[in-house]
């Protein structure tokens, strides 16, 4: 029997995935979009929300309400309750992660301590809310994308959807619903109802931020006229398409798909094109977060 010796394989592995250091210029990007991202939500937070009762939803609303109930500054217990949840962000998402973001709450912290003393821009609860929101959920999807975050929420509901048979949004929702409920018994019952408006607006802003303003879509396309279509697309939006190899199922007749990538602006033009070409078409439309790589950029269309 001829035994061959195999290379050390903790070695290999830790070869294959060792981690890639960032560079200076993205570290020094990165450390200003969440520093920027800090100082938006502190100033969602202490300009608009906190001085008209308003909170939001997660560790930082409850922050909130024990600021409100003991006296203590706010970024106190921003940085305390979240802490806990940034080690076991390390512990589930890496140092990357863990470094992010307790650079975030420190920044947080102190942008919120400094804020404090500055009068509220205004005292429409309306407003304060729409506003304050809107600068919150901005600066959070800013650290958010930087590979941060700002709220130890997210992190324990990762934990928690490994126990019980829910999906991490749906934890998150029923967290935030019973945080956000007990605001009525600390501010009354129509402030709790302004900071779930205000929690949506926050949410809304994020994903706008995470995803980005120019959201793309994956576009599928089965046609007998697929050839027509793909040129017709690649001439009049600038964008280029794929031609797939397909079986029906049922028919087992061979089909020619078409796979293209397009913006949210597009997809109206899109439709107009297919329906002009074969109204019979199969076509399917799907949202996507994130693109890169390929030849997605667009051809200019002369």
């Amino acid at each position: 029997m001829i035994v061959t010796e195999l290379p050390n394989t903790t070695q290999l592995t830790r070869t294959i995935i060792q981690h890639r250091k960032l560079t200076a210029r993205k570290k020094i990007f990165r450390a200003i979009a969440i520093t920027l991202g800090a100082i938006l939500m502190a100033t969602g937070l202490e300009i608009f929300l906190v001085p008209n009762h308003v909170i939001d939803g997660g560790i930082t609303g409850i922050s909130i309400m024990l600021s409100h109930i003991t006296g203590l500054e706010l970024g106190i217990f921003l940085f305390l309750l979240n802490l806990p949840f940034v080690y076991l962000g390390f512990k589930q998402m890496g140092k990357t992660f863990a470094i992010s973001s307790i650079y975030g709450i420190i920044v947080l912290s102190i942008f919120t301590t400094l804020f404090h003393p500055i009068p509220a821009f205004t005292d429409d609860i309306l407003l304060a809310t729409v506003f304050g929101g809107m600068i919150l959920g901005v600066g959070v999807g800013l650290v958010i994308r930087n590979s941060g975050a700002l709220d130890g929420t997210e992190i324990l509901s990762i934990l928690i959807n490994k126990k019980v048979p829910f999906s991490v949004g749906e934890i998150i929702m029923f967290i935030n619903v019973f945080i956000l409920g007990s605001a009525g018994f600390v501010f009354g019952w129509d402030r709790a109802m302004y900071s779930l408006l205000a929690y949506v607006i926050a949410t809304k802003a994020i994903d706008t931020v995470v995803a980005g303003l120019e959201e793309s879509k994956s576009v599928w396309i089965i046609s007998d006229e697929a050839e027509r279509i793909g040129e017709t697309v690649n001439a009049r939006l600038g964008r280029g398409v794929t031609y797939l190899q397909g079986e029906g199922a049922f028919t087992g007749d061979n089909k020619k798909v078409i796979f293209s990538i397009i913006t949210r602006l597009e997809e109206s033009k899109l439709k107009t094109i297919v329906e002009e070409i074969d109204p019979t078409a199969f076509l399917a439309i799907a949202d996507i977060t994130e693109v890169r790589g390929g030849r997605f950029k667009k051809r200019d269309i002369h």
